[in-house]
């Protein structure tokens, strides 16, 4: 990737729990935020969309356990509530 975003940056706000639950949610969202730009040129999570996610999950984690998949599932979900935070934000006045 030509520029890094620090996921970590973008997540602080969102990860709680043990510092081995926070590293693991870190490791995946960087596994995340690779496989999207290798696929879609894509660094920033802001530019992402709700496809970029289900691909990920529907193509990039094929013949995973349904343990990992669940895994990065939860990972996800963060993301998600990261950015729809965002969206309301910027929508009310």
């Amino acid at each position: 990737m030509s520029k890094s975003f620090d996921m970590e940056l973008f997540l602080v706000s969102l990860l709680s729990g043990s510092q081995a639950t926070r590293r693991r949610h870190l490791k995946q969202a960087a596994a995340i935020q690779n496989a999207i730009f290798q696929r879609w040129k894509l660094t920033n999570p802001w530019t992402w969309r709700l496809k970029h996610l289900l691909w990920f999950m529907n193509n990039a984690l094929i013949g995973r356990s349904p343990a990992t998949r669940y895994r990065y599932w939860l990972t996800i979900k963060l993301i998600a509530l990261k950015l729809d935070k965002k969206l309301h934000r910027s929508s009310h006045p």
